[in-house]
């Protein structure tokens, strides 16, 4: 690994009402909002300062990518999500960014490691792609290893238990590797789980 390797966190602005929405029904948009906060505040500690590898916050909308933004962001490169539905998105990132392996990662999953970026680095020396599986059928991580064309996003059915298989299949014939399996927070019993402890949330 070297900072030729590229680490994606992708994150909404933390304004109230527009994050993490399904859980704020749940136990109300104050506490949602500051969920959303503390999460991502507590990965970017955890993983953005490893000098493994390149870290960028890639944030929506794109007029928020300005460090004002995101305390603590300073070390980290900030970019633009683009538009789009969630695979566009990632698409685009794949593309623009510079040479060298891609991982994203979203920034509600409270048990993600740097050991688990690590390994799905290492996993890209040999591999087309990587993904983390969510407990959910969708998937934490999506890693290419961008040595020749790949385009797995089409298609694919977003916030359903599909989501994983369907990216799968745009990959017929490229070796792929799955991590171990994660959940993010999105329910009210996720939320209690998350803080009861992250190291128990997986």
């Amino acid at each position: 690994m070297s900072p030729a390797c590229h680490l994606v966190i992708l994150a909404k602005a933390p304004v109230m009402g527009r994050v993490k929405t399904r859980l704020g029904r749940a136990i109300g948009a104050v506490e949602a909002t500051r969920a959303c906060r503390v999460m991502l505040a507590a990965l970017l500690r955890r993983l953005g300062r490893d000098r493994r590898w390149t870290t960028w916050l890639a944030v929506s909308p794109d007029a928020a990518a300005r460090p004002a933004w995101w305390q603590g962001s300073t070390r980290l490169r900030l970019i633009g999500q683009g538009s789009g539905d969630l695979g566009a998105r990632m698409q685009s990132l794949f593309a623009r960014l510079p040479p060298g392996p891609v991982v994203i990662i979203g920034a509600d999953i409270p048990a993600i490691a740097p050991a688990d970026i690590a390994a799905a680095f290492q996993a890209l020396a040999g591999h087309d792609a990587v993904f983390g599986p969510a407990s959910d059928g969708g998937y934490w991580l999506v890693g290419l290893s961008r040595r020749r064309p790949q385009h797995p996003f089409g298609a694919v059915r977003w916030s359903s238990p599909h989501a994983l298989a369907d990216t799968r299949a745009n990959l017929a014939g490229r070796r792929v590797v799955l991590l171990r399996e994660l959940s993010d927070v999105d329910s009210a019993e996720d939320h209690r789980a998350w803080r009861a402890g992250p190291q128990r949330f997986s």
